[in-house]
């Protein structure tokens, strides 16, 4: 396994691992886990070699919220990864991402507006202008992304789809579903901001969307579900609810009834110091 840190040695890296056949990203801001693993298994299924990116992305933080305190574990990070059998890290530093001057940005509307994206202004430009540089930079066959980010695999498809990329085509942009914890919680590197009490309380998450996903099946008023659900979680110690929103799958749109096209319940909320998002597939109606 290799490790790069700038432009040149990554792309004399790419160059070679192209040569044994297609080639797989799976991007990542570090402080791996079992999530991130299953994207590298997938990949490994997927193409004939392996690069993770690991960048803790400034452009995608708001001003207050963790940038300086996001976990950076490059070393235990490369370990997993050599055991998972990646073929190359792309570990790029602040300065070579974003050299001096750097004043370009990548600004997806529609899908990234509301959401997180009402709730982190920027943030998606910032998501949106890292991706694209890791595509131009590892020109990959294929990209992996975990699906609790609903909206971010959208803002990345709209972004492939409208700047015409080719490495990646769009369609080989793929969603990899959620990997959760045995009590419902999704994975994620955010998890490690819960106390032991806060871990606990957080399992209402999951537990208060399917009771949501179960009633707007049911044939019950969307509305009632969703107020439901809040209510739920800041009666489990979830301190305050950004968003719960039934959505269309592919564009965002909001719904406020069930649908004969896919659906996904999104929802965001805060418990100590951890702002946890999570989302889940609603079944259609059947007319």
């Amino acid at each position: 396994m290799q490790t790069v840190h700038s432009l040149d040695p990554l792309r004399r890296a790419v160059a070679q691992l192209r040569e044994a056949g297609p080639l797989a990203l799976v991007p990542t801001m570090g402080a791996l886990h079992e999530g991130h693993l299953t994207l590298v298994r997938e990949a490994k299924k997927q193409a004939a070699s392996v690069a993770v990116s690991i960048f803790v992305n400034p452009l995608q933080f708001g001003a207050g919220e963790d940038l300086d305190a996001y976990p950076r574990q490059l070393e235990r990070d490369s370990a997993l990864l050599e055991a998972e059998g990646v073929d190359l890290i792309w570990a790029p530093t602040v300065e070579a991402m974003y050299p001096q001057g750097f004043a370009t940005n990548i600004s997806v509307t529609g899908v990234s507006e509301g959401l997180c994206g009402a709730a982190r202004p920027g943030h998606f430009d910032g998501v949106a202008t890292v991706v694209c540089k890791l595509f131009h930079q590892v020109l990959p066959d294929i990209a992996l992304f975990g699906e609790k980010d609903w909206q971010q695999l959208a803002v990345i498809r709209r972004m492939a789809r409208d700047l015409d990329l080719t490495r990646p085509h769009v369609d080989q942009i793929l969603g990899v579903p959620t990997v959760r914890e045995a009590d419902g919680l999704a994975m994620s590197s955010r998890n490690a901001y819960l106390t032991p009490q806060e871990r606990t309380q957080a399992a209402a998450l999951p537990a208060a969307m399917k009771s949501a996903i179960a009633g707007i099946e049911a044939g019950k008023d969307v509305a009632d579900e969703l107020q439901a659900l809040e209510a739920a979680l800041l009666d489990a110690g979830f301190h305050a609810v950004d968003y719960a929103s039934l959505r269309d799958a592919d564009d965002l749109a909001v719904l406020d009834r069930r649908s004969a096209q896919p659906m996904r319940l999104l929802v965001a909320a805060k418990i100590g110091k951890a702002r946890l998002i999570d989302n889940m597939a609603v079944m259609p109606s059947s007319c």
